[in-house]
């Protein structure tokens, strides 16, 4: 069982798609993602590609961001985060794209949009991880965030207009973080 862990929505439990082919992000790695994030959630614009039940985007609605968009194609998993967002009480702060993600991102490149936070949750070891960070760089503001989880054994993706800045790895997890290359310096790092 999933719930939001901090902020508005703490303790809400969330809906989960059975039998489908999402894999949520648990608890436990939700949790560092926000403690590293920290205060820059707040007021941010904050993207969730492959959002499967929503648990990410929902996450940081809950700890202050301004508005979530959400790209998720599989209807059952739309389905949970359609209730999810009914429950949690963000529709109102919520955009959700039905659709494929590359469709997904020419729309919102199409209307021009801008992220604060990109969290990227593609299927691991699919190869996604590349294709997905070139398409996204028109996407994240210079002083913004891209976080995409993989399989902690996966090759980290790469691009020459994203930086990776660190990488933590939680169990069979692991987050990667990037900025733009040339971005403004305020990204996360490893610790000395």
């Amino acid at each position: 069982m999933l719930r939001i862990i901090a902020g508005q929505a703490r303790g809400q439990r969330l809906r989960t798609p059975k039998g489908s082919g999402t894999r949520p992000t648990s608890e436990r790695v939700r949790e560092a993602l926000f403690n590293i994030l920290g205060p820059r959630v707040i007021e941010a614009l904050f993207l969730d590609l492959f959002a499967g039940s929503g648990a990410v985007g929902l996450e940081a609605l809950s700890r202050g961001a301004k508005e979530a968009f959400f790209i998720e194609h599989d209807r059952r998993a739309l389905s949970c985060l359609k209730a999810n967002l009914q429950a949690t009480g963000f529709n109102d702060r919520a955009h959700i794209l039905a659709m494929d993600v590359r469709r997904a991102l020419a729309e919102l490149r199409r209307r021009d949009l801008v992220f604060d936070l990109i969290f990227v949750d593609p299927p691991y070891r699919m190869g996604w991880g590349d294709i997905i960070l070139p398409a996204i760089v028109p996407l994240v503001l210079p002083a913004g965030l891209v976080i995409m989880e993989t399989a902690a054994v996966e090759a980290v993706p790469e691009n020459a207009d994203m930086k990776l800045t660190c990488r933590r790895i939680y169990g069979d997890t692991a987050l990667n973080f990037y900025q733009r290359v040339g971005g403004l310096a305020d990204g996360v790092s490893e610790p000395d």
